[in-house]
């Protein structure tokens, strides 16, 4: 903050001096940055702790919550032993397959309907009807559909990620300036120019937002599938020990879950700074 110094009233002025952030803006970002991932690192291993200590000092039950070392050294020995990567690598095929169909069907009908007036007005009433419907309540459908076996659990993630893209994309084309596409006409181009340079890099920056968002909510919905349907998966690890009451292992498919989600979401962000090196910098995780 800069500050501001009131001089004698004879001379009638006022004096402004930079503060700290502005006359040493590198040093001052450093040590914003180090606070936040010192905060970021600090809570968790805080909440850690105390569960540790909670379950060694048995205020809470060892047997329903087990402590987190305990986790941990299941979840090794199940991991050394070849017994945790089957699942692993069930729910990861099914995430990218459909997260794959989800995302290319949501972004093709975004800029169909959000460039073609006449698309959006037959279409959008119908998707908003279905976008509404829980995509849960849709496993039997998908179920009747291609039986027993992968098909349901792919499809039910593409549809689920079709939507949050197909909106994050409708909207985004909507947003671009009348004015860019003025522009645009003005130096004579065609539908495929104006897509290819106005459109498109307009609006591929916030259609990445809805892609990242997707890719959280994927693993999400794949875990309540495969708790339902399928023989596999980390899904069917948690629910499937919490039946038998191995708590251990079923806090390890939570944090494989959780671990799964945060490196998904993180590449889908990369991919996104690769992609539109010209869009500003997300700044939802306190960036300065």
């Amino acid at each position: 903050m800069s500050a501001l110094e009131t001089p004698a009233p004879e001379e009638g002025r006022l004096v402004r001096r930079p503060g700290p952030h502005e006359a040493r803006p590198e040093s001052a970002h450093r040590r914003r940055r180090t606070l936040e991932l010192s905060l970021a690192v600090a809570v968790p291993a805080a909440l850690v702790l105390l569960w540790q200590l909670a379950a060694a000092q048995e205020w809470i039950d060892a047997r329903v919550y087990p402590a987190p070392s305990a986790i941990l050294s299941d979840g090794w020995e199940r991991a050394v032993a070849g017994e945790l990567w089957p699942d692993v690598w069930a729910t990861l095929k099914r995430v990218l397959a459909g997260y794959a169909i989800g995302t290319v069907s949501g972004y093709l009908l975004g800029l169909l309907m959000g460039a073609l007036p006449l698309v959006r007005a037959a279409l959008e009433p119908m998707m908003d009807a279905l976008y509404v419907v829980p995509k849960l309540a849709l496993l039997p459908v998908f179920l009747n559909m291609f039986g027993l076996g992968e098909g349901p659990q792919i499809a039910l993630v593409a549809a689920t990620v079709f939507f949050f893209v197909w909106i994050s994309t409708l909207a985004a084309v909507l947003a671009v300036p009348e004015g860019h596409r003025d522009a645009g006409a003005v130096f004579g181009a065609g539908h495929w120019q104006m897509f290819r340079h106005v459109l498109l890099p307009a609006s591929l920056p916030s259609v990445l937002v809805g892609a990242r968002i997707a890719a959280g909510v994927a693993v999400l919905v794949i875990v309540a599938s495969e708790s339902i349907a399928a023989p596999d998966g980390l899904g069917h690890l948690i629910f499937d020990s919490r039946a038998l009451f191995q708590n251990d292992v079923m806090f390890v498919g939570i944090v494989c879950v959780a671990v799964l989600g945060v490196i998904f979401s993180e590449l889908v962000r990369l991919a996104g700074r690769v992609l539109t090196p010209w869009a500003p910098r997300d700044r939802g995780r306190g960036q300065s």
